[in-house]
């Protein structure tokens, strides 16, 4: 199988050049001192080969054999000093690196939930990315870091020492210098389109690893191991034909090698009897020849192997870091809150009805579908119950409704729009969900409440708890300006924050899928009434049958068929709503209340005054 991807060619370093030195222009006074220790560390480049000449010259040449080693001992303290340099470079250069892996963390796991949120496939390939690769890019990148800034300081000493030394030896060694580090430059983009294939076979390897740790169950029941297995296999023999790619093309560096580091040094040599007759001293040569082996050569060596190596993983990983996870654009301003918005006229908005037309969805293309060609209207305003038993599909009928789930067959319209094709933004401007085991993240109680709706006031935010009930909460939290850990909260306490969330959220329509099961019969009827009585249209997956009791409209979800409307219609047609009730008598049920009659049964809330359509779902066959 062929992994191989089109390849970007400017794929090495060049393209990411801003994104590299951005922690560095963010630290000024860390870089600051990084240059004055990197100065330090360079003095054994820029002296060894001045001290290696006067040794020769006037000392060991001149028949001063301790006055040539004093020479010498002063080139060992530059090497100590170098060395104590090098040893205060190390710490300031983690302190880089550390803060940029750690907004690459936060870069690909925002990538990742970004892409969730909008409902895109989950990419079993974020696991690679957020272990394997941003590892190898922080190692790397401290690695190419290290290796540039010597390189660097390195060749810039030796050459700045040759000029001070003897300038008539550069034409023999820039010549080859320069040839074998654009040989380097040439052949790294094709190291790099290798290294890129390593990359993308490993992503697929644990996409396909994952895919099938996730239906091993399914997988087993239809014996079709040897297929999966053959497959995997197929993508990991790919990860190692590409692997071996790579390794092919590594041993080229030694090349370069040769002709940046080593033809200087034989140019040298060959030369010397030459420059000795030109009037070189012997000294002047031995230090010049010093540059060379104890400066140049190491210098390109680590720069080559660095480059090739962390260089090239730096560049293809975080590339595909940065091609799977860009960063979100960042979210439009969330509108007023329900409570203060304007009462926009007809023609100004598409009312928020819910429609849904001859919806079908089923779990799989071969399982029995969970609803089947149903027809549903809920009007902006209305206040609807969906009941029936335990899997019989009403977590599914809200998935839809919010866009988390797409039907196999028919429509889904909310305020117009299909709700899984709005992007995130939108798609939180027009619905609420709140599930049955509600969402909180460690931080404050206030970062939490105002999830949804960042810009809410402190008193705005205070209506909102206390109208759902999580009041007590709160104080017993220590106030809005408490930390939250979820672990230490209950299931019920959880959902008194997600329903305070909700209830300030600015979304019309609010799905509450079970989101009162872990709270007592009074504090869930207290939060669906404040629910009720706030503007908009509001959707109950009942965990008990008082939800449907409270609501306006019933929808009764029973196998084969799906029966709607107010809640004396429902009584009428529907056996199983009247077991669910318990209206077990022989005599006929409630009539419908006159017109203009505050509620359905006695006791129910009174009616709003918008004007209630009828719900109005299809029998399904």
């Amino acid at each position: 199988m062929n992994v191989r991807t089109p390849r970007d060619p400017l794929l090495p370093l060049f393209p990411l050049f801003p994104l590299l030195v951005a922690p560095l222009r963010a630290r000024p006074g860390l870089l600051l001192r990084l240059i004055l220790w990197s100065l330090v560390e360079a003095v054994p480049a820029l002296l060894a080969g001045h001290l290696v000449a006067r040794a020769v010259d006037h000392g060991f040449a001149a028949g001063h054999p301790l006055r040539g080693l004093g020479w010498l001992a002063l080139m060992g303290l530059g090497v100590f000093a170098g060395a104590w340099g090098t040893r205060q470079a190390y710490p300031l250069l983690a302190r880089v690196v550390e803060p940029f892996r750690d907004d690459l963390v936060r870069r690909v796991a925002a990538g990742a939930l970004h892409q969730a949120v909008a409902g895109q496939p989950v990419d079993a390939s974020g696991v690679s990315r957020l272990t394997l690769q941003v590892e190898m890019v922080r190692e790397a990148y401290a690695g190419v870091l290290m290796v540039v800034r010597g390189f660097l300081l390195t060749v810039g000493g030796a050459l700045l020492g040759m000029v001070f030394l003897t300038p008539s030896v550069l034409p023999l060694v820039l010549p080859p210098l320069l040839a074998g580090l654009g040989l380097f430059l040439a052949l790294l983009r094709r190291m790099a389109g290798a290294q890129r294939d390593v990359i993308v076979a490993d992503e697929r390897v644990a996409e396909a690893a994952g895919a099938a740790c996730a239906a091993a169950r399914d997988i087993t029941a239809c014996g079709a191991e040897d297929g999966v297995r053959d497959r995997l296999a197929e993508r990991i023999d790919a990860q190692a034909a590409a692997a071996r790619r790579l390794a092919v093309l590594m041993p080229a560096r030694v090349l370069c090698l040769a002709v940046a580091g080593w033809l200087p040094l034989l140019l040298l040599l060959v030369a010397a009897p030459g420059l000795r007759s030109g009037g070189l001293t012997t000294g002047a040569v031995l230090g010049a020849a010093t540059y060379v082996t104890g400066g140049l050569q190491p210098a390109v060596r680590s720069l080559i192997q660095g480059l090739g190596g962390s260089g090239l993983r730096l560049a293809v990983a975080l590339r595909r870091i940065l091609e799977a996870h860009p960063l979100p654009a960042p979210p439009p301003a969330p509108p007023p809150a329900p409570s203060t918005r304007p009462r926009a006229s007809a023609s100004a908005r598409p009312a928020h009805d819910v429609v849904l037309t001859a919806v079908t969805f089923a779990y799989g293309a071969h399982a029995a579908p969970v609803l089947r060609d149903l027809d549903l209207t809920v009007p902006e305003g209305a206040h609807l119950a969906v009941v029936g038993p335990s899997g019989i599909g009403k977590s599914t009928l809200a998935g839809l409704i919010c866009g988390t789930l797409r039907p196999d067959r028919g429509r889904i319209l909310v305020a117009g729009r299909p709700p899984a094709a709005l992007s995130p933004a939108d798609r939180s401007a027009v619905r609420v969900l709140v599930p049955q085991e509600a969402y909180v993240f460690s931080g404050g109680l206030m970062e939490n409440l105002c999830l949804l709706r960042p810009d809410a006031g402190e008193d705005e935010v205070t209506a909102a708890v206390a109208a759902v009930g999580a009041a007590p909460l709160v104080t017993r939290l220590g106030g809005l300006g408490a930390q939250v850990d979820p672990a230490a909260l209950s299931s019920g306490e959880r959902q008194q924050i997600a329903l305070a969330r909700a209830y300030l959220s600015p979304a019309p329509l609010v799905v509450l899928d079970e989101a009162t099961c872990h709270l007592d019969p009074a504090a869930e009827a207290r939060a669906e009434e404040a629910f009720a009585r706030r503007p908009g249209s509001l959707v109950v997956i009942a965990h008990r049958i008082s939800s449907a009791l409270r609501a306006r409209h019933v929808l009764v979800l029973d196998g084969d068929r799906a029966v709607g409307g107010a809640h004396h219609e429902v009584l009428r047609r529907s056996l199983l709503y009247r077991d669910l009730v318990g209206h077990w008598s022989d005599e006929a049920p409630p009539e419908a209340p006159p017109d203009g009659a505050a509620g359905d049964y006695p006791g129910a809330p009174a009616a709003r005054g918008d004007t209630v359509r009828a719900i109005l779902p299809r029998s399904r066959s």
